[in-house]
């Protein structure tokens, strides 16, 4: 069963609480300290409710809302909706807002001397769900949720991931590209896979996350998970 469902009544998942803080204001608070410029939020279930928090917490002066009427349908709609933003001309780092994480997650990332980069976690959960990165003397060689080939490494990917200004807009035009024909109802890893795969196998890199806490919250497993095991381990 899924946490989230745009007819469910539940909240957003970017404003669960966790020790008096929604994962929004967390977000916030990490980005800020790891020197991002701005934020912009790709919107759609209970935009309200979002923006209402942000308010409270002050950030509007910070970060960028932009509404996606299509929320319904699938991420790679809402990748889509933010093509400025990857044309921009500045780095990028793109992240999902259902993490709980340590602070030092996002500031691998951030600080990283790799221009494009994502993040591998080797201490790969069983089954098709994770989405995963697989390696081979240290070049991405596979990406997905199910993958194949020869690999040496093989970990999960926690939904962050930057990119060079030339590579952003690499993936803003795949992205048009794969909606245009109509991926309406897709996840967005199919035009991240994409890029990694093309081009020069030395152009992406990786950051190893392995041993920090963190937790991609759909389930409400994932939820008791978070509350109760990853959210004591961030004091530690």
């Amino acid at each position: 069963m899924r946490l989230y469902g745009g007819s469910s009544g539940l909240p957003p998942k970017s404003l669960l609480r966790f020790g008096g803080k929604t994962l929004l204001h967390r977000h916030i608070e990490t980005l800020r300290a790891a020197g991002v410029d701005k934020l912009t939020m790709i919107l759609g279930y209970r935009t309200g409710d979002i923006r209402a928090e942000l308010a409270t917490i002050g950030a509007f002066d910070w970060v960028e809302t932009i509404f996606n009427p299509r929320y319904r349908e699938g991420a790679m709609v809402s990748l889509r909706v933010g093509h400025k933003v990857l044309r921009s001309g500045g780095d990028i780092l793109f992240m999902d807002a259902d993490v709980l994480y340590h602070r030092d997650v996002l500031l691998r990332l951030a600080c990283s001397s790799l221009r494009n980069c994502l993040l591998i976690d080797r201490n790969l959960e069983p089954g098709e769900e994770p989405i995963k990165i697989c390696l081979r003397e240290g070049r991405i060689v596979e990406f997905g949720k199910i993958v194949n080939g020869a690999f040496d490494v093989v970990g999960e990917w926690p939904g962050f991931l930057r990119l060079e200004p030339a590579v952003a807009i690499e993936l803003a035009n795949t992205t048009d590209r794969l909606v245009a024909a109509g991926w309406h109802n897709e996840p967005y890893e199919p035009a991240i896979r994409e890029i990694l795969l093309n081009g020069s196998p030395d152009r992406f890199g990786v950051e190893d996350i392995t041993g920090l806490p963190w937790i991609e919250i759909d389930t409400p497993e994932d939820l008791r998970h978070a509350h109760e095991v990853v959210f004591p381990a961030l004091a530690e």
